[in-house]
Protein backbone atom coordinates (compact mmCIF):
# COMPACT_ATOMS: atom_id res chain seq x y z
CA UNK A 1 0.00 0.00 0.00
CA UNK A 2 2.83 2.42 0.91
CA UNK A 3 4.58 1.73 -2.39
CA UNK A 4 1.39 2.29 -4.39
CA UNK A 5 0.69 5.48 -2.47
CA UNK A 6 4.21 6.76 -3.20
CA UNK A 7 3.81 6.06 -6.91
CA UNK A 8 0.41 7.75 -6.95
CA UNK A 9 1.63 10.87 -5.19
CA UNK A 10 4.58 11.22 -7.55
CA UNK A 11 2.37 10.84 -10.62
CA UNK A 12 -0.27 13.14 -9.17
CA UNK A 13 2.29 15.89 -8.49
CA UNK A 14 3.86 15.71 -11.94
CA UNK A 15 0.66 15.49 -13.99
CA UNK A 16 -1.56 17.85 -12.04
CA UNK A 17 0.72 20.76 -11.21
CA UNK A 18 -1.84 23.38 -12.20
CA UNK A 19 -4.82 22.03 -10.19
CA UNK A 20 -2.66 21.37 -7.14
CA UNK A 21 -1.01 24.80 -7.31
CA UNK A 22 -4.48 26.29 -7.40
CA UNK A 23 -5.57 24.10 -4.49
CA UNK A 24 -2.50 25.17 -2.50
CA UNK A 25 -4.12 28.58 -2.04
CA UNK A 26 -7.51 27.14 -1.22
CA UNK A 27 -8.96 23.72 -2.00
CA UNK A 28 -11.51 23.73 -4.84
CA UNK A 29 -15.23 23.80 -4.27
CA UNK A 30 -17.20 20.87 -5.70
CA UNK A 31 -20.73 20.85 -7.14
CA UNK A 32 -22.37 17.67 -8.44
CA UNK A 33 -25.59 18.18 -10.41
CA UNK A 34 -27.27 14.77 -10.68
CA UNK A 35 -30.36 14.71 -12.91
CA UNK A 36 -33.04 12.02 -12.68
CA UNK A 37 -33.52 9.79 -15.75
CA UNK A 38 -31.88 12.23 -18.16
CA UNK A 39 -30.97 10.34 -21.34
CA UNK A 40 -27.68 10.44 -23.24
CA UNK A 41 -29.37 12.11 -26.23
CA UNK A 42 -31.57 14.51 -24.27
CA UNK A 43 -29.33 17.60 -24.37
CA UNK A 44 -27.78 19.51 -27.26
CA UNK A 45 -24.10 18.87 -26.39
CA UNK A 46 -24.84 15.15 -26.82
CA UNK A 47 -26.83 15.44 -30.02
CA UNK A 48 -30.37 16.49 -29.15
CA UNK A 49 -32.06 18.58 -31.83
CA UNK A 50 -35.34 18.62 -29.91
CA UNK A 51 -34.49 20.31 -26.60
CA UNK A 52 -32.98 23.78 -26.29
CA UNK A 53 -30.10 23.72 -23.82
CA UNK A 54 -28.03 26.89 -24.42
CA UNK A 55 -26.54 26.91 -20.92
CA UNK A 56 -25.33 23.34 -21.23
CA UNK A 57 -23.91 24.26 -24.63
CA UNK A 58 -22.00 27.01 -22.87
CA UNK A 59 -20.84 24.62 -20.17
CA UNK A 60 -19.52 22.22 -22.83
CA UNK A 61 -17.83 25.04 -24.77
CA UNK A 62 -16.13 26.27 -21.60
CA UNK A 63 -15.56 22.77 -20.19
CA UNK A 64 -15.11 19.12 -21.09
CA UNK A 65 -17.56 16.45 -22.25
CA UNK A 66 -17.27 12.83 -21.14
CA UNK A 67 -18.69 10.39 -23.70
CA UNK A 68 -18.03 7.21 -21.70
CA UNK A 69 -19.08 8.32 -18.24
CA UNK A 70 -20.99 5.55 -16.50
CA UNK A 71 -23.22 5.03 -13.52
CA UNK A 72 -23.21 1.63 -11.75
CA UNK A 73 -26.92 0.87 -12.00
CA UNK A 74 -29.75 1.68 -14.36
CA UNK A 75 -32.05 2.90 -11.59
CA UNK A 76 -32.22 5.40 -8.72
CA UNK A 77 -31.24 3.99 -5.32
CA UNK A 78 -28.25 1.84 -6.31
CA UNK A 79 -26.93 4.52 -8.66
CA UNK A 80 -27.04 7.16 -5.92
CA UNK A 81 -25.44 4.83 -3.39
CA UNK A 82 -22.44 4.43 -5.70
CA UNK A 83 -21.88 8.16 -6.12
CA UNK A 84 -22.17 8.78 -2.38
CA UNK A 85 -19.90 5.90 -1.27
CA UNK A 86 -17.49 5.46 -4.20
CA UNK A 87 -18.52 1.80 -4.42
CA UNK A 88 -20.63 -0.54 -6.50
CA UNK A 89 -24.07 -0.67 -4.88
CA UNK A 90 -23.59 -4.42 -4.40
CA UNK A 91 -20.57 -3.60 -2.24
CA UNK A 92 -22.64 -1.53 0.21
CA UNK A 93 -25.83 -3.60 0.10
CA UNK A 94 -27.91 -0.99 -1.70
CA UNK A 95 -28.67 -2.98 -4.86
CA UNK A 96 -31.83 -4.67 -3.54
CA UNK A 97 -33.58 -5.59 -0.30
CA UNK A 98 -36.25 -8.09 0.74
CA UNK A 99 -38.97 -5.51 1.33
CA UNK A 100 -38.57 -2.92 -1.41
CA UNK A 101 -36.68 -4.70 -4.15
CA UNK A 102 -34.53 -2.61 -6.46
CA UNK A 103 -35.29 0.89 -5.12
CA UNK A 104 -36.19 2.06 -1.63
CA UNK A 105 -39.83 2.93 -1.08
CA UNK A 106 -41.32 5.27 1.53
CA UNK A 107 -41.38 4.16 5.16
CA UNK A 108 -38.72 1.52 4.57
CA UNK A 109 -36.64 -0.03 7.37
CA UNK A 110 -33.64 -0.03 5.01
CA UNK A 111 -31.12 2.62 4.07
CA UNK A 112 -27.45 3.34 3.50
CA UNK A 113 -25.60 1.92 6.49
CA UNK A 114 -24.41 4.68 8.87
CA UNK A 115 -21.09 2.83 9.02
CA UNK A 116 -20.39 3.65 5.37
CA UNK A 117 -18.20 6.69 4.74
CA UNK A 118 -19.77 9.11 2.29
CA UNK A 119 -18.25 11.66 -0.04
CA UNK A 120 -19.71 14.36 2.23
CA UNK A 121 -18.01 12.88 5.29
CA UNK A 122 -14.67 12.65 3.47
CA UNK A 123 -14.83 16.32 2.46
CA UNK A 124 -16.21 17.47 5.80
CA UNK A 125 -13.10 15.96 7.43
CA UNK A 126 -11.07 18.29 5.18
CA UNK A 127 -12.89 21.35 6.48
CA UNK A 128 -15.57 21.63 3.80
CA UNK A 129 -19.09 22.94 4.28
CA UNK A 130 -21.42 20.26 2.91
CA UNK A 131 -24.91 20.84 1.56
CA UNK A 132 -27.48 18.86 -0.37
CA UNK A 133 -30.49 20.05 -2.35
CA UNK A 134 -32.82 17.55 -4.02
CA UNK A 135 -33.62 13.85 -4.08
CA UNK A 136 -31.90 11.59 -1.50
CA UNK A 137 -33.43 8.11 -1.95
CA UNK A 138 -31.00 6.30 0.37
CA UNK A 139 -33.38 5.87 3.31
CA UNK A 140 -36.16 8.01 4.80
CA UNK A 141 -35.76 7.02 8.46
CA UNK A 142 -33.90 9.53 10.67
CA UNK A 143 -30.86 7.24 10.96
CA UNK A 144 -30.39 7.33 7.18
CA UNK A 145 -31.11 10.96 6.28
CA UNK A 146 -28.42 13.16 4.66
CA UNK A 147 -27.85 15.03 7.92
CA UNK A 148 -26.70 11.73 9.46
CA UNK A 149 -24.46 10.97 6.46
CA UNK A 150 -22.12 13.96 6.45
CA UNK A 151 -24.27 16.82 5.15
CA UNK A 152 -24.49 20.00 7.21
CA UNK A 153 -27.73 20.97 5.53
CA UNK A 154 -30.41 19.21 3.46
CA UNK A 155 -33.34 20.63 1.51
CA UNK A 156 -35.37 18.23 -0.60
CA UNK A 157 -37.37 15.01 -0.64
CA UNK A 158 -36.18 11.76 0.99
CA UNK A 159 -37.10 9.55 -2.00
CA UNK A 160 -38.46 9.84 -5.54
CA UNK A 161 -40.95 12.64 -5.97
CA UNK A 162 -43.23 10.25 -7.91
CA UNK A 163 -43.69 7.98 -4.86
CA UNK A 164 -47.22 9.12 -4.19
CA UNK A 165 -50.58 7.41 -3.98
CA UNK A 166 -51.67 8.97 -7.28
CA UNK A 167 -48.79 7.39 -9.18
CA UNK A 168 -48.29 4.09 -7.33
CA UNK A 169 -51.99 3.57 -6.50
CA UNK A 170 -52.24 0.35 -4.40
CA UNK A 171 -48.72 0.52 -2.94
CA UNK A 172 -48.96 4.26 -2.43
CA UNK A 173 -52.16 4.05 -0.39
CA UNK A 174 -50.00 3.27 2.63
CA UNK A 175 -47.55 6.13 2.05
CA UNK A 176 -47.59 9.63 3.53
CA UNK A 177 -48.06 12.73 1.36
CA UNK A 178 -44.80 13.58 -0.42
CA UNK A 179 -42.67 15.36 2.20
CA UNK A 180 -40.45 18.34 1.45
CA UNK A 181 -37.83 18.51 4.18
CA UNK A 182 -35.29 20.93 5.55
CA UNK A 183 -32.72 18.98 7.50
CA UNK A 184 -34.85 16.48 9.47
CA UNK A 185 -38.09 18.46 9.54
CA UNK A 186 -40.97 18.15 7.09
CA UNK A 187 -41.87 21.69 6.07
CA UNK A 188 -44.53 20.86 3.47
CA UNK A 189 -46.64 17.82 2.61
CA UNK A 190 -47.60 17.20 -0.06
CA UNK A 191 -44.98 19.39 -1.69
CA UNK A 192 -45.52 21.18 -5.00
CA UNK A 193 -43.79 18.98 -7.59
CA UNK A 194 -44.30 21.56 -10.33
CA UNK A 195 -42.08 24.02 -8.53
CA UNK A 196 -39.26 21.73 -7.45
CA UNK A 197 -36.64 22.72 -10.05
CA UNK A 198 -37.16 26.44 -9.43
CA UNK A 199 -37.31 26.05 -5.67
CA UNK A 200 -34.28 23.77 -5.53
CA UNK A 201 -32.29 26.19 -7.66
CA UNK A 202 -33.14 29.18 -5.49
CA UNK A 203 -32.18 27.40 -2.26
CA UNK A 204 -28.99 25.99 -3.80
CA UNK A 205 -27.90 29.45 -4.94
CA UNK A 206 -28.60 30.89 -1.49
CA UNK A 207 -26.47 28.18 0.10
CA UNK A 208 -23.59 28.75 -2.33
CA UNK A 209 -23.64 32.50 -1.63
CA UNK A 210 -23.61 31.86 2.11
CA UNK A 211 -20.52 29.63 1.80
CA UNK A 212 -18.57 31.42 -0.93
CA UNK A 213 -15.74 32.31 1.48
CA UNK A 214 -14.98 28.73 2.52
CA UNK A 215 -14.44 25.43 0.68
CA UNK A 216 -17.79 23.79 0.01
CA UNK A 217 -19.34 20.68 -1.49
CA UNK A 218 -22.86 20.88 -2.90
CA UNK A 219 -24.64 17.70 -3.95
CA UNK A 220 -27.54 18.79 -6.18
CA UNK A 221 -29.64 15.79 -7.31
CA UNK A 222 -32.40 17.38 -9.37
CA UNK A 223 -35.90 15.87 -9.45
CA UNK A 224 -36.39 16.15 -13.20
CA UNK A 225 -37.04 14.96 -15.84
CA UNK A 226 -38.05 12.27 -13.35
CA UNK A 227 -39.59 8.84 -13.27
CA UNK A 228 -43.28 9.43 -13.93
CA UNK A 229 -45.07 9.47 -17.26
CA UNK A 230 -45.57 13.24 -17.01
CA UNK A 231 -42.56 15.22 -15.75
CA UNK A 232 -43.14 18.51 -13.94
CA UNK A 233 -42.00 22.07 -14.61
CA UNK A 234 -42.84 25.54 -13.38
CA UNK A 235 -45.31 27.85 -15.11
CA UNK A 236 -42.49 29.69 -16.90
CA UNK A 237 -41.49 26.56 -18.83
CA UNK A 238 -44.71 24.55 -19.14
CA UNK A 239 -45.72 24.09 -22.77
CA UNK A 240 -42.69 25.96 -24.11
CA UNK A 241 -40.59 23.09 -25.53
CA UNK A 242 -41.07 21.02 -28.69
CA UNK A 243 -41.35 17.80 -26.69
CA UNK A 244 -44.14 18.20 -24.18
CA UNK A 245 -43.58 17.87 -20.42
CA UNK A 246 -40.33 15.94 -20.88
CA UNK A 247 -38.80 18.70 -22.96
CA UNK A 248 -40.22 21.42 -20.70
CA UNK A 249 -38.54 19.88 -17.67
CA UNK A 250 -35.17 19.55 -19.45
CA UNK A 251 -35.23 23.14 -20.64
CA UNK A 252 -35.93 24.26 -17.08
CA UNK A 253 -32.98 22.16 -15.89
CA UNK A 254 -30.86 23.99 -18.44
CA UNK A 255 -32.12 27.32 -17.06
CA UNK A 256 -31.11 26.17 -13.58
CA UNK A 257 -27.60 25.39 -14.80
CA UNK A 258 -27.30 28.83 -16.33
CA UNK A 259 -28.31 30.46 -13.06
CA UNK A 260 -25.62 28.48 -11.26
CA UNK A 261 -22.80 29.22 -13.72
CA UNK A 262 -23.66 32.92 -13.76
CA UNK A 263 -23.70 33.11 -9.98
CA UNK A 264 -20.34 31.38 -9.64
CA UNK A 265 -18.85 33.97 -12.00
CA UNK A 266 -20.56 36.88 -10.24
CA UNK A 267 -19.33 35.69 -6.83
CA UNK A 268 -15.78 35.48 -8.18
CA UNK A 269 -15.41 31.78 -7.35
CA UNK A 270 -15.87 30.17 -10.77
CA UNK A 271 -12.16 29.45 -11.24
CA UNK A 272 -12.03 27.67 -7.90
CA UNK A 273 -15.22 25.65 -8.33
CA UNK A 274 -15.38 22.29 -10.06
CA UNK A 275 -18.86 21.54 -11.43
CA UNK A 276 -20.07 18.27 -12.92
CA UNK A 277 -23.41 17.76 -14.66
CA UNK A 278 -24.58 14.16 -15.10
CA UNK A 279 -27.54 11.79 -14.60
CA UNK A 280 -28.42 8.87 -12.33
CA UNK A 281 -29.29 6.61 -15.29
CA UNK A 282 -30.56 6.73 -18.85
CA UNK A 283 -34.04 7.72 -19.97
CA UNK A 284 -36.87 5.14 -19.73
CA UNK A 285 -37.83 5.88 -23.39
CA UNK A 286 -40.93 4.74 -25.27
CA UNK A 287 -41.40 1.46 -27.10
CA UNK A 288 -41.68 3.45 -30.31
CA UNK A 289 -38.07 4.65 -30.86
CA UNK A 290 -39.27 7.70 -32.76
CA UNK A 291 -41.45 8.88 -29.88
CA UNK A 292 -39.09 10.87 -27.66
CA UNK A 293 -41.67 11.97 -25.09
CA UNK A 294 -39.99 9.70 -22.51
CA UNK A 295 -36.48 10.77 -23.37
CA UNK A 296 -33.72 9.71 -25.72
CA UNK A 297 -30.59 7.63 -25.20
CA UNK A 298 -29.57 7.95 -28.85
CA UNK A 299 -27.28 6.84 -30.35
CA UNK A 300 -26.81 4.29 -27.54
CA UNK A 301 -28.78 1.04 -27.38
CA UNK A 302 -31.43 0.32 -24.78
CA UNK A 303 -33.49 2.00 -22.11
CA UNK A 304 -32.97 3.06 -18.54
CA UNK A 305 -33.56 0.44 -15.83
CA UNK A 306 -31.58 -2.16 -17.83
CA UNK A 307 -27.86 -2.92 -18.20
CA UNK A 308 -27.68 -1.67 -21.79
CA UNK A 309 -25.38 1.25 -22.67
CA UNK A 310 -28.46 3.48 -22.80
CA UNK A 311 -28.99 2.85 -19.09
CA UNK A 312 -25.42 3.05 -17.75
CA UNK A 313 -23.72 5.64 -19.99
CA UNK A 314 -24.94 9.13 -19.15
CA UNK A 315 -24.37 12.65 -20.58
CA UNK A 316 -21.65 14.29 -18.52
CA UNK A 317 -19.99 17.72 -18.65
CA UNK A 318 -17.31 19.05 -16.28
CA UNK A 319 -16.46 22.72 -15.84
CA UNK A 320 -13.85 24.76 -13.99
CA UNK A 321 -12.58 27.77 -15.94
CA UNK A 322 -8.82 27.89 -16.21
CA UNK A 323 -8.37 24.31 -14.98
CA UNK A 324 -10.67 22.07 -17.03
CA UNK A 325 -9.62 22.50 -20.69
CA UNK A 326 -12.33 24.32 -22.61
CA UNK A 327 -14.10 22.77 -25.58
CA UNK A 328 -12.58 19.32 -25.13
CA UNK A 329 -13.91 15.78 -25.01
CA UNK A 330 -12.81 12.74 -23.03
CA UNK A 331 -13.62 9.34 -24.54
CA UNK A 332 -12.15 7.29 -21.67
CA UNK A 333 -14.29 5.23 -19.29
CA UNK A 334 -15.04 6.97 -15.98
CA UNK A 335 -17.74 6.63 -13.37
CA UNK A 336 -19.77 8.38 -10.70
CA UNK A 337 -18.06 6.23 -8.07
CA UNK A 338 -14.74 7.84 -9.08
CA UNK A 339 -15.85 11.20 -7.67
CA UNK A 340 -15.24 10.32 -4.01
CA UNK A 341 -11.56 9.33 -4.34
CA UNK A 342 -10.90 12.11 -6.87
CA UNK A 343 -12.46 14.89 -4.81
CA UNK A 344 -10.74 13.57 -1.70
CA UNK A 345 -7.33 13.90 -3.37
CA UNK A 346 -8.02 17.34 -4.81
CA UNK A 347 -9.15 18.50 -1.38
CA UNK A 348 -5.85 17.37 0.13
CA UNK A 349 -7.12 14.18 1.75
CA UNK A 350 -7.65 10.62 0.69
CA UNK A 351 -10.37 8.03 0.26
CA UNK A 352 -11.01 5.67 3.18
CA UNK A 353 -8.30 3.03 3.52
CA UNK A 354 -10.05 0.73 6.01
CA UNK A 355 -12.44 -0.70 3.40
CA UNK A 356 -12.68 -1.43 -0.31
CA UNK A 357 -13.49 1.63 -2.41
CA UNK A 358 -14.20 0.73 -6.04
CA UNK A 359 -13.83 4.23 -7.46
CA UNK A 360 -10.53 5.45 -8.89
CA UNK A 361 -8.77 8.78 -9.10
CA UNK A 362 -9.76 10.33 -12.46
CA UNK A 363 -8.20 13.77 -11.97
CA UNK A 364 -5.92 13.30 -15.03
CA UNK A 365 -9.03 12.67 -17.16
CA UNK A 366 -10.93 15.62 -15.70
CA UNK A 367 -8.09 18.04 -16.35
CA UNK A 368 -7.01 16.67 -19.73
CA UNK A 369 -3.56 15.41 -18.78
CA UNK A 370 -1.90 14.27 -22.06
CA UNK A 371 -1.93 10.49 -22.42
CA UNK A 372 -4.29 9.92 -19.50
CA UNK A 373 -6.33 6.72 -19.80
CA UNK A 374 -9.09 5.12 -17.79
CA UNK A 375 -7.96 3.64 -14.46
CA UNK A 376 -10.59 0.89 -14.76
CA UNK A 377 -9.26 -2.42 -16.02
CA UNK A 378 -12.76 -3.85 -15.72
CA UNK A 379 -16.25 -2.48 -15.16
CA UNK A 380 -19.31 -4.44 -13.99
CA UNK A 381 -22.95 -4.18 -15.06
CA UNK A 382 -25.29 -5.63 -12.44
CA UNK A 383 -29.08 -5.89 -12.40
CA UNK A 384 -29.90 -6.19 -8.70
CA UNK A 385 -27.86 -9.23 -7.58
CA UNK A 386 -27.22 -10.64 -11.06
CA UNK A 387 -24.12 -9.79 -13.09
CA UNK A 388 -25.26 -9.17 -16.65
CA UNK A 389 -22.17 -7.78 -18.35
CA UNK A 390 -18.54 -6.75 -17.95
CA UNK A 391 -16.44 -4.23 -19.83
CA UNK A 392 -12.70 -4.02 -20.38
CA UNK A 393 -11.29 -1.44 -22.74
CA UNK A 394 -13.56 -1.12 -25.76
CA UNK A 395 -15.16 -4.54 -25.20
CA UNK A 396 -18.45 -5.19 -23.41
CA UNK A 397 -19.56 -8.78 -22.91
CA UNK A 398 -23.11 -9.75 -21.99
CA UNK A 399 -22.90 -13.04 -20.11
CA UNK A 400 -24.94 -16.17 -20.74
CA UNK A 401 -27.76 -15.86 -18.21
CA UNK A 402 -30.73 -17.93 -17.21
CA UNK A 403 -34.29 -17.63 -18.39
CA UNK A 404 -35.44 -15.37 -15.58
CA UNK A 405 -33.11 -12.57 -16.64
CA UNK A 406 -34.69 -9.31 -17.76
CA UNK A 407 -32.05 -7.89 -20.07
CA UNK A 408 -33.56 -6.75 -23.40
CA UNK A 409 -30.79 -8.39 -25.44
CA UNK A 410 -31.94 -11.87 -24.40
CA UNK A 411 -35.02 -13.87 -25.19
CA UNK A 412 -36.23 -16.16 -22.42
CA UNK A 413 -34.08 -19.11 -23.31
CA UNK A 414 -32.29 -21.57 -21.06
CA UNK A 415 -29.18 -21.53 -23.27
CA UNK A 416 -28.42 -17.99 -24.48
CA UNK A 417 -24.97 -17.34 -25.91
CA UNK A 418 -22.57 -14.53 -24.94
CA UNK A 419 -22.90 -11.23 -26.76
CA UNK A 420 -19.78 -9.15 -27.40
CA UNK A 421 -19.77 -5.54 -28.57
CA UNK A 422 -17.07 -3.00 -29.26
CA UNK A 423 -18.85 -0.10 -27.55
CA UNK A 424 -16.30 2.44 -28.82
CA UNK A 425 -16.57 1.68 -32.54
CA UNK A 426 -20.11 0.27 -32.44
CA UNK A 427 -21.80 2.90 -30.30
CA UNK A 428 -25.30 1.51 -30.92
CA UNK A 429 -24.27 -2.07 -29.95
CA UNK A 430 -25.60 -3.43 -33.23
CA UNK A 431 -22.94 -6.02 -34.07
CA UNK A 432 -22.40 -9.07 -31.87
CA UNK A 433 -18.83 -10.13 -32.62
CA UNK A 434 -18.44 -12.88 -30.01
CA UNK A 435 -17.81 -15.54 -32.65
CA UNK A 436 -14.97 -13.51 -34.19
CA UNK A 437 -13.21 -12.87 -30.86
CA UNK A 438 -13.28 -16.00 -28.70
CA UNK A 439 -10.13 -14.85 -26.89
CA UNK A 440 -11.84 -11.64 -25.78
CA UNK A 441 -14.90 -13.60 -24.67
CA UNK A 442 -12.75 -15.94 -22.61
CA UNK A 443 -10.87 -13.05 -21.00
CA UNK A 444 -14.04 -11.20 -20.06
CA UNK A 445 -15.67 -14.38 -18.76
CA UNK A 446 -12.70 -14.73 -16.40
CA UNK A 447 -13.18 -11.12 -15.27
CA UNK A 448 -16.85 -11.89 -14.61
CA UNK A 449 -15.88 -14.74 -12.29
CA UNK A 450 -13.78 -12.34 -10.23
CA UNK A 451 -16.75 -9.97 -9.90
CA UNK A 452 -19.12 -12.78 -8.95
CA UNK A 453 -16.75 -13.98 -6.26
CA UNK A 454 -16.31 -10.48 -4.86
CA UNK A 455 -19.78 -8.91 -5.26
CA UNK A 456 -21.99 -11.99 -5.51
CA UNK A 457 -24.35 -13.27 -8.17
CA UNK A 458 -27.93 -14.58 -8.25
CA UNK A 459 -28.44 -14.97 -4.53
CA UNK A 460 -24.88 -16.08 -3.77
CA UNK A 461 -23.22 -13.48 -1.49
CA UNK A 462 -19.84 -12.07 -2.46
CA UNK A 463 -16.82 -12.07 -0.18
CA UNK A 464 -16.46 -8.31 -0.44
CA UNK A 465 -20.02 -7.26 0.28
CA UNK A 466 -21.11 -5.13 3.23
CA UNK A 467 -24.68 -5.01 4.58
CA UNK A 468 -27.18 -2.23 4.11
CA UNK A 469 -28.50 -0.39 7.13
CA UNK A 470 -31.71 -1.54 8.78
CA UNK A 471 -33.46 0.03 11.73
CA UNK A 472 -34.72 -1.97 14.68
CA UNK A 473 -38.48 -1.98 15.01
CA UNK A 474 -41.14 -0.61 12.70
CA UNK A 475 -40.29 2.35 10.45
CA UNK A 476 -42.28 5.55 10.82
CA UNK A 477 -43.54 7.90 8.14
CA UNK A 478 -42.08 11.38 7.83
CA UNK A 479 -44.99 13.58 8.90
CA UNK A 480 -45.68 17.29 8.65
CA UNK A 481 -44.08 19.03 11.59
CA UNK A 482 -45.19 22.52 10.59
CA UNK A 483 -48.34 23.94 9.08
CA UNK A 484 -48.32 23.92 5.29
CA UNK A 485 -48.14 27.47 3.94
CA UNK A 486 -51.44 28.68 2.51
Amino acid sequence: MKRLLSVFLTTFTLTLALPMAHAAERPPNFIVVFCDNLGYGDIEPFGSTLHRTPNLNRMAEEGRKFTHFNVTAGVCTPSRASLITGCYSQRVGMHTNPRDGLVLRPVSPYGLAPEEITIAEVLKAQGYATGMVGKWHLGDQPEFLPTRQGFDWFFGVPYSDDMTERVWKKDGSQWPPLPLMENETVIEAPCDRDGLTKRYTERAMEWIADHKDEPFFLYFPQAMPGSTTTPFSSDAFRGKSKNGPWGDSIEELDWSMGVMLDQLVELGIAENTFVIWTSDNGAPINQDPDNLSRGSNRPLHGRGYSTAEGAFRVPTIVWQPGTVPAGTTCDELASTMDLLPTFARLAGGSAPTDRIIDGKNIAPLLFGTPGATTPHEAYYYYQEDQLHAVRSGAWKLFLPITANASHPHFKKSETPTPLLFNVVEDIASEHNVAAEHPDVVARLMAIAEVAQEDLGDRGRPGKGQRPAGRIAGAPKAQVLAAAKPS
